[in-house]
């Protein structure tokens, strides 16, 4: 069975990201296609990128870089939770999609947008890091933008009502679990 990360992106004390976190963790316990598993960056308090080379090239020697190196090496798949920040993911997504390379290698990328217009300019920017990571990254997203994010942002309303909203969490996790099962084969062959 394929075994899918689902990586919160943010670690800031007010962030947004647990609620999507939260709405995913309910939809994913009725799947039967995979394991999944959060991965919060929070476990994982890297400093910015300061080692001599990726570790395609050199040792890490940062030791909590090792572990997230390590646990991020027990995934056949991935789905990011990521904000936007001025038109970009979070540093700290980038920064520790940077302290690995061969651990993404030839595995399936999906992404979970929020913001007012669903980070989709983050989104579009880590699918282009998820390529130089070897990684395919599926075409379906998901974007909470708009009415919805700030529905759920400033006045509480639950994703779990945005009916309107499932038929691109389905279709995301189903490409990437194509895809995961797909590469994991090519992988083992």
């Amino acid at each position: 069975m394929l075994k899918i990360a689902i990586i919160i992106g943010s670690t800031r004390a007010t962030r947004f990201a647990d609620k999507p976190a939260e709405w995913l963790k309910n939809i994913v316990a009725g799947r039967t296609d995979a394991s999944y598993e959060f991965v919060d960056l929070r476990d994982f308090p890297m400093p910015f990128f300061d080692e001599v080379a990726s570790n395609a090239y050199a040792p890490t020697t940062n030791e909590v870089a090792v572990r997230w190196q390590q646990k991020i090496a027990e995934f056949d798949g991935y789905v990011f939770i990521t904000a936007e920040y001025n038109h970009a993911p979070t540093a700290v997504l980038k920064n520790a999609l940077d302290y690995a390379y061969p651990e993404w290698n030839k595995k399936p990328a999906a992404f979970v947008g929020y913001g007012s217009v669903g980070a989709a300019r983050a989104i579009e920017q880590l699918r282009q890091i998820a390529v130089e990571l070897q990684m395919a990254p599926t075409r379906t997203g998901v974007h909470i933008q708009g009415a919805d994010f700030f529905g759920a942002w400033q006045q509480g309303a639950a994703l779990e009502e945005m009916s309107h909203l499932q038929p691109g969490v389905n279709a995301m996790l189903d490409e990437l679990t194509w895809w995961g099962n797909a590469l994991k084969a090519a992988r083992n062959a």
